[in-house]
């Protein structure tokens, strides 16, 4: 199913609507869709460069507002649609257990890995900062930080080295994202032991 799923939010890039759909995607992958919206943005900066930063608008504004919906989801839905949500996609365990001992700071920063190196997943996140009631102004802004630095640098990254850029992203993404897990957790540590 997932793989289907990576195809077909793929296939959109090449579509005359491409600009609405990442929109689109970027707006639901920051509350509720598996699919991060860089599957479509790549392909989309890559077959038109001069184009790249016009995405990046496009990503982050759509993202930061899909965020804000993961937050009054989190914060006003929980039960009714929240919970299914994470529930459906297996991350309610994890989700559980980072709501029991996070707080504003450690939300924060889940929100910085989150938007540059999608861990923990995005949707998570805006999810856990509404059920924690983290202030809605401090996590939009936020939000547009995060999200922004992570979609203007892949523009950036884009249109100075094009192709072979994407493919070493696409092939060290793993490596990526361990990293971000590694630091996500040495820092979380370093905050609960501080404190």
């Amino acid at each position: 199913m997932l793989r289907r799923l990576y195809d077909w939010t793929l296939s959109l890039a090449a579509r005359k609507s491409a600009e609405w759909w990442l929109a689109f995607i970027a707006f639901i992958e920051s509350s509720v869709f598996l699919v991060p919206a860089d599957v479509l943005y790549l392909p989309m900066a890559l077959s038109r460069p001069d184009r790249a930063y016009r995405y990046a608008f496009i990503a982050t504004a759509a993202s930061v507002l899909g965020g804000i919906a993961g937050w009054f989801l989190g914060h006003y839905a929980y039960e009714a649609i929240a919970k299914p949500v994470l529930e459906f996609y297996g991350k309610y365990d994890e989700f559980e257990a980072l709501r029991t001992s996070s707080g504003t700071g450690f939300i924060l920063l889940m929100l910085v890995t989150s938007g540059l190196a999608h861990l923990p997943p995005i949707k998570v996140v805006t999810i856990l900062s509404g059920v924690i009631g983290v202030d809605i102004w401090v996590f939009i802004i936020s939000a547009i930080l995060a999200r922004g630095a992570r979609f203007y640098f892949l523009a950036w990254l884009l249109k100075t080295y094009g192709e072979p850029i994407r493919e070493f992203i696409e092939k060290r993404l793993g490596l990526i994202a361990g990293l971000g897990a590694a630091a996500l957790i040495l820092l979380y540590l370093l905050v609960r032991y501080l404190h």
